[in-house]
Parts: C-alpha cells; structure tokens; sequence
C-alpha cells in the first residue's frame, strides 16, 4: 500500500491570459440544497474536491481560440463564475458575478519531453493546489504548448461547481457550442428561492419524514472512525458478465442488481443500509442545469439470508422511495441522525457512474460458459490518506482498460480502517462479485431445464 500522498511540485506557466467575461443572473444568497451538501461533503473530507481532467486539443487550435471558449462557459455557466460569501454566522452564501477576468495559464513542454505526460502532471499538480473558494473563481483550466503550437488543455474546478451528469453536459455544449440551447435550467440561486419557499418547505417536510422512518432502522454508532482511510481499486469482468445476466433474467435494472448484490455482500445480520447517490434531474429544471444537484439518498432492506429475487425486490422498493426523498434539506438529514442516536455514517455509500451500460448491455446475454470462464478480478489498494473519505464507500464505473473489449467494471472502494478494515473492503467486493456469477450461474441453468 502507498504511503500517504504528498502534492507533486508545481510546474510554473509561461504565460497567464487575461479573459474577461460577463454573464446573467448575479446575485448573492444561500447554498441551494446540492450545494450545501456537496459543501458539507468538502469539509468533512477536509479537501475542495477537484473535478474536470484533461484532453487533446485539435490540431491548429489557438490560444485565442480557447480564450473563446473559456469566456463562452463563463457567460453561460453561473457556477463558473460562483465564489463563497459567509455570513456574520458562519453560514456560507453563494456569491454569483455578472463579470470579472479570469486567467488562462499557458505552459511549454520542453521539447524533448512527452506533452501528455506533462499535461497528466499539470493536472494533478492543479488538483493537489489548495483553492480558494472566496476569493479565486471556481475554475482552473490551463493550455499545454508543444513546440509552439497548443496540443492539450486541463481544466480542473472545485465540486460545488457541478455533478458528474453536469459536468459532461457542459462538455458536450462547449463542443458544440452553436447547437448548444437556450434552456440552461434552473441556476442554484433560484433553486435556493424556490427551497425556502413553501413549495420548497414541502417537499423537504415529505422527505424529513421519510428519512426519519428509515433511520429508525439504523443502529447506533459502534465505532468512531479514526483511519487511516484507504482507497482501493476492483477491477472485474466476471461482475458485468453476471450483472448482464441477472438483469435480463430478472427484468430489473442493472444498477438496482448491482444494489442488491452489494447489499446482500455487506457484512452484519441486519438491515442493509445503502446511501445511492440520487442524480435528482427528473425534477423540473434541473435536466440541463449545470450544478449540484445529485444527493445521497437513504435506504434499509432486509435482504440476509434471503434468495436474490427476494432480495432484489426489497431493494428496489426501499431505493425508489431514496430516489423520491433525496431532494432535501441537509441540516434536516444531521439532524435527523442526531435525534435518533443513530450512526451519521452507517451503511455503504454507493455511486452508480456508469455511461456505457448503465441504461443497459449491448448484445444477448452471456451464455454460462463465458461467465464461468470469466476470471475473478484484481484488487489493489491505491491511497492511505489521514484526511477522511466516506466510511465505506463504493464508486462504479465502466473500466475502459481491460482486455475484455471495454466489457469491465471499475469498482473504486473507500474505507476507515477504523470500521472496515483493508481485508475486509477488499473480501466485501470480492464477495459481491462471487453472489453474482453464482446467481447467474443458477438462473442459466433453470433455464436451460425449463421447457
């Protein structure tokens, strides 16, 4: 295992550009409900939770050309150009502007050296920076020169500036900004307005009571996690040949089989408690909205012991009613816990972040020889840090790098050492992936006995 991380050295840019920029909606007012929670989230992980990466610019692509397109998001993006205010409480305000100037930072790779490898370690060495959230704007993006000429760009911005589905639709307009629509959603300023209306008190009201119910059934804190706080890496074609099966076998989404394998592998006797991360962009407004606007959600099935039909249609009930209550007030959720006496951080904490099969797999399913011939997968441990992540916590993605023609999941696994430790995370996810491929073993075999 790594020892604990220490930030690359910071590489020094050439050049900095000035790019002013204008845009609607300014104002200042309260963290809409995504933002207060994503902001919680960055304190209590003591780190400003870097998002973005970098790309390959086109050939012939000029400096003037980004600066463009570094203005352009800024005019039609409110987030970009949203800075931290804090009330004589403490309480922090979001701060939007209507202009400003923000910088472009131009860096040469040397000659000789590989322009990708330098942009990777602009990219990290941006992510490891400290940021200010009061006083810089929440965006940094940076353009790599190779021989002269522009080839890369690295644009790296703090969480409270958008969710991942945001995030790749700003991605998909800014590459096409002239069929890019007027419909932008609606901004966290308004949605602060409409949370603290009646409507707004409402809804919040509804999910409370939810919440309360299902905390009920949460136990009370065991242990105070402590660290160190580990980050591992699954990587697994065994689970998506199993999950396709499943999910096709049992009519059911992919993410609710994924749910109720990893729920049926958490250790303890039991209710399983799940904390899926909820995109909310059903909920008027929010589709085209590049924000904060997903939120944990909150959920217990009693699925030990039981067959996996049973379990998958407890854990699918339980998650539609996270999926209906996840838009809500923050400090009601904390407060909640605390009434109760129950654990703040109890249960898996899971992201379901697939692209490519998370509306569902390509082709048949797969037939019980290539799921059986599938290997079990690798496991690695990446990152001991003392700065917290979730208690347990399960991000999933499709994994691109494997030999199986891009059919991989990539499970990334966080765990306080304190509650879980590294061998038991690790067996956690090995297990899950064991449930599935024997289920779907079973289920292939009733069928092919079934007349």
């Amino acid at each position: 295992m790594p020892d604990l991380r220490t930030p690359p050295p910071p590489l020094v840019p050439a050049l900095r550009l000035p790019v002013r920029f204008t845009g609607s909606g300014a104002g200042v007012g309260e963290l809409s409900w995504g933002q207060r929670e994503i902001w919680l989230t960055m304190r209590r992980q003591r780190s400003w939770l870097p998002i973005g990466g970098w790309s390959r610019l086109a050939a012939g692509t000029t400096l003037a050309e980004v600066t463009d397109e570094l203005r352009w998001m800024l005019r039609r993006y409110p987030t970009m150009r949203t800075r931290l205010r804090f009330a004589p409480d403490g309480r922090p305000l979001q701060s939007v502007a209507d202009r400003g100037t923000v910088g472009l930072d131009v860096y040469d790779c040397p000659d000789g050296e590989d322009p990708e490898a330098f942009v990777i370690a602009l990219d990290a060495g941006d992510r490891a920076r400290p940021f200010d959230l009061v006083e810089a704007w929440p965006l940094r993006m940076a353009v790599v020169r190779h021989r002269g000429a522009p080839s890369h760009r690295s644009t790296v911005m703090p969480h409270l500036v958008t969710d991942g589905l945001g995030g790749r639709l700003f991605l998909a307009e800014v590459a096409d900004r002239a069929g890019a629509p007027a419909d932008t959603g609606t901004p966290p300023l308004e949605q602060a307005r409409w949370q603290a209306g009646p409507a707004g008190q409402h809804q919040n009201a509804s999910a409370v009571r939810h919440w309360r119910r299902t905390i009920a059934r949460v136990p009370a804190p065991a242990v105070t996690g402590a660290g160190p706080y580990l980050r591992g890496e699954f990587r697994t074609t065994a689970l998506p040949l199993a999950v396709h099966v499943l999910s096709e076998r049992a009519d059911a989404d992919s993410s609710q089989v994924l749910m109720t394998l990893l729920a049926q592998a958490l250790p303890g006797d039991g209710p399983a408690v799940l904390r899926p991360m909820v995109s909310n962009r059903f909920r008027r407004g929010f589709e085209r909205v590049v924000a904060m606007v997903a939120q944990r959600g909150l959920c217990a099935a009693d699925v030990a012991g039981r067959p996996f039909a049973e379990a998958l249609r407890r854990v699918g009930a339980a998650a539609m009613g996270a999926y209906k209550y996840a838009y809500l007030d923050p400090d009601a959720v904390t407060a909640a816990f605390a009434e109760a006496g129950a654990d703040p951080d109890a249960g898996l904490w899971c992201n379901d972040r697939r692209v490519a099969s998370r509306q569902g797999f390509t082709g048949a399913a797969p037939a019980a020889a290539e799921v059986r011939a599938a290997p079990p997968g690798t496991f690695r441990w990446t990152v001991a840090q003392d700065d917290p992540f979730d208690p347990l916590s399960v991000d999933i993605d499709d994994d691109r790098d494997t030999d199986s023609g891009g059919r991989g999941l990539l499970l990334t696994v966080f765990t306080d050492a304190a509650r879980l430790p590294a061998a038991g995370a690790e067996a956690f996810v090995r297990r899950a992936e064991e449930l599935a491929v024997r289920q779907a073993l079973q289920m292939l075999a009733t069928a092919a006995e079934t007349p």
